[in-house]
């Protein structure tokens, strides 16, 4: 399992560090204000998690509420961020989905879930 959660943190590391790069250099004259600021936050969510994610792989605890983390901090980071960065490029790509929107929120709760099963990882191994 640690295995997994650490090559899980190190891919979504690379590629929070390729999408903020795009959308530092790619996007910055190309889409609106608000749509690159959007695109900032998921570039930021998607490196909380993935320090959290890193965290997880090198904490000793191993139960099912770290697995729930692991799930859930994943879940996160592809709806939460991937909603977000697909949401402010439409206007580049022309690609929409009206439930894109409301995806965003369920991965908000996702980061939530992970955040609290982390906790009560902790509680339960003290």
């Amino acid at each position: 399992m640690k295995r997994r959660i650490l090559i899980a943190a190190c891919v979504f590391g690379v590629l929070a560090v390729i999408l903020g790069a795009f959308g530092a250099h790619g996007l910055k004259n190309n889409i609106s204000l608000s749509d690159l600021e959007n695109w900032k936050t998921a570039v930021s969510y998607h490196f909380y998690h993935t320090l959290a994610l890193l965290f997880l792989a090198q904490a000793g605890t191993r139960n099912k509420w770290t697995s729930v983390a692991f799930i859930a901090f994943s879940l996160g980071i592809i709806f939460f961020s991937g909603s977000l960065y697909l949401l402010s490029t439409r206007t580049l790509t022309g690609f929409y989905w009206p439930v894109l929107g409301p995806v965003t929120p369920v991965g908000g709760l996702f980061f939530i879930i992970g955040w609290i099963s982390l906790l009560v990882s902790g509680i339960k191994n003290n």
